[in-house]
């Protein structure tokens, strides 16, 4: 801190809003006038950018800006703004979880009983979602049902889509003319190292959110069309002694209303109530979509070897996890699902947010909005007005990523620390990003 440097090195930092992980660059940023080839404004040198993982546990800031990102595409396509009409406010909507089948008995927290290993066990417990009894878990079926999960969501909802027809008297071809379903999902890791998805699921009219749903599509009907095509959805594939596994999707489906009110069931509170808060849900989709697998030091590192199994600071149950991921991935049969690949996600290879087409914005228009309004700041302080015709030219070169020393790393993380904190009293709601 008393080096000729570190003003310099703070600025750095403080231009990444303390990112764990920076780019370091050098080169040039140039706007020119796409007319006359004038420069119009410039910066050369060194900058530095930031890493942009959506993983919390790597870099708080970016999974902050991650986090505003998707809430701002969630809240969208339930009230309207970022180019989706605000009718969308009077579609049916729901707030759905699908979660995975049980593979054994692992040790949990309920509210009024002991777990059924006979003891209680507090909030954090390094126990929760490991097995009872490991030897009898089905770690083979659990790691197999995650790498199918996707696909078990793509038959849901095409299941969903021929239940809702069916409630109105449709076929699927004749609902295209009445209705539309879209959808916005989350995957999140529970404790037992499974994922299950939250999704908003609205219902529009035959041309997008611009239209209304049929007036006998009420959060009733479409709920029933949920919870139809939950258990009916199944997929078959095969243990490596070659006898079948069908795969479904648990017992366990809540479904939730969505509306404009205050009540708020989103913390472990649901006294019975089936409302949900729409903006609250936005900001717990968008936490969410920033969760890693809850095993330490797996993150962004793919699995290399054996010898790195072996050498992971995990729990014994998700090295289990891991090691039966690397195991099965060793196995022709299972070539297809590069199980190897996505080891360190615990056999998990699907994107951790995504949505239908017409459900609202993207999560590419949301950043060119951003890049457009840096650029018109630009022009805005030459002088120029907002719609010139420029040319953007960006010349950088990589002269490093990260920090050079522990020290360096700490100081930044104190310094992101602050920043976060100042911005999530700005806009609690969004995960503290107020940008965009």
């Amino acid at each position: 801190m008393r080096s000729p440097a570190y003003k310099e090195w703070r600025a750095g930092v403080e231009s990444v809003k303390g990112c764990l992980q920076p780019v370091r660059l050098t080169g040039k940023w140039e706007v020119r006038h796409l007319g006359t080839g004038d420069l119009i404004a410039s910066r050369y040198g060194r900058v530095w950018a930031s890493c942009g993982t959506r993983r919390a546990a790597v870099c708080p800031t970016c999974a902050d800006r991650y986090a505003a990102d998707a809430w701002h595409l969630i809240h969208a396509g339930m009230n309207g703004g970022k180019g989706v009409p605000d009718t969308v406010a009077r579609s049916t909507r729901l707030f759905v979880t699908l979660t995975a089948p049980s593979f054994g008995a692992v040790h949990n927290r309920p509210g009024k009983r002991p777990c059924s290993c006979g003891r209680w066990h507090p909030e954090g417990h390094r126990l929760l979602g490991s097995p009872i009894d490991s030897g009898a878990y089905d770690y083979t079926g659990a790691v197999l049902w995650q790498a199918h999960s996707g696909q078990l969501w793509h038959r849901f909802t095409i299941a969903l889509r021929r239940a809702v027809a069916a409630a109105g008297g449709l076929t699927v071809r004749a609902s295209g003319a009445h209705l539309r379903i879209s959808y916005a999902k989350v995957a999140e890791y529970q404790g037992r190292g499974l994922v299950h998805f939250h999704a908003v699921i609205r219902a529009d009219g035959p041309s997008g959110p611009d239209s209304s749903p049929p007036a006998w599509l009420i959060p009733d009907v479409l709920a029933d069309a949920v919870r139809s095509a939950a258990s009916s959805v199944e997929l078959d594939t095969a243990r490596p002694d070659g006898t079948t596994l069908p795969l479904r999707w648990g017992k366990q489906v809540d479904v939730k209303d969505i509306t404009a009110t205050d009540i708020d069931v989103l913390n472990g509170d649901d006294d019975g109530d089936q409302v949900v808060n729409d903006t609250r849900l936005a900001g717990y989709i968008a936490k969410y979509a920033t969760k890693g697998t809850g095993a330490t030091e797996t993150g962004d590192r793919r699995i290399r070897s054996q010898g790195h199994i072996d050498q992971l600071r995990v729990s014994g149950h998700h090295r289990a996890m891991i090691q039966t991921a690397w195991d099965l991935g060793g196995l022709d049969q299972y070539a297809d699902l590069k199980l190897r690949h996505w080891a360190h996600m615990l056999g998990f290879r699907g994107h951790f947010l995504t949505k239908s087409r017409i459900y609202s914005t993207t999560f590419k228009n949301l950043r060119a909005e951003r890049r457009a309004h840096q650029l018109q700041t630009a022009l805005t302080e030459a002088g120029l007005p907002a719609d010139a015709e420029v040319l953007v030219v960006n010349d950088w070169y990589i002269l490093g990523i990260g920090y050079d020393s522990r020290e360096q790393l700490e100081l930044a993380e104190a310094i992101g620390d602050r920043i976060r904190a100042a911005r999530k009293k700005q806009a609690p709601e969004r995960g503290g990003d107020s940008d965009g």
